[in-house]
């Protein structure tokens, strides 16, 4: 879980680094997410594929698209977002969303969230050098278990990355 959160860590700081962005902290609403679609499409991004396709958001975003009819209407989705089963992403207008509660700004009046093409960003994880350490001290009466590795992230195409600021504090 540790090794988890640190490569999410490592990605949320590469897309602070992205340049494109869909003007000032407003809410998320319907036309964000197709102004968004649009304008990754204008930059030449495949929005066309969308397995590739993202949009990583705050709990407020979530907030914000539950109040979305057509977020919730079974005409326009697959899995009920209010009914169904447990799912880590839902796949809505063209993207699949993630709500991560770690985004830049998470709460506030400026929160940093993504759209974005999958090959827009890269993440490495040298398996090779994977240190893990599991035990027992019986001196102390304790287990342990310990896991290290190298990590990296970076935005390799900043035209299919765009920063969205949300704001959260009206929720």
């Amino acid at each position: 879980m540790v090794l988890n959160r640190r490569l999410d860590a490592d990605i949320i700081s590469a897309l602070d680094g992205a340049t494109n962005n869909l003007g000032g902290a407003t809410t998320l609403t319907l036309a964000i997410v197709a102004k968004a679609l649009v304008t990754l499409g204008e930059n030449e991004v495949p929005v066309e594929e969308e397995d590739n396709m993202f949009a990583v958001m705050t709990p407020a975003c979530l907030g914000y698209l539950m109040q979305i009819d057509a977020f919730n209407n079974a005409d326009y989705v697959s899995v009920k977002y209010l009914d169904g089963p447990s799912v880590r992403m839902k796949r809505w207008a063209g993207f699949n969303w993630i709500f991560h509660p770690n985004l830049t700004g998470t709460g506030t009046a400026s929160e940093k969230t993504y759209f974005f093409h999958r090959n827009s960003i890269g993440s490495a994880f040298d398996m090779d050098g994977l240190n893990t350490a599991i035990g027992y001290n019986d001196e102390q009466d304790y287990s342990y278990a310990r896991a290290s590795s190298f990590t990296a992230s970076g935005i390799l195409q900043q035209s299919g990355v765009l920063q969205f600021l949300h704001n959260a504090s009206a929720i």
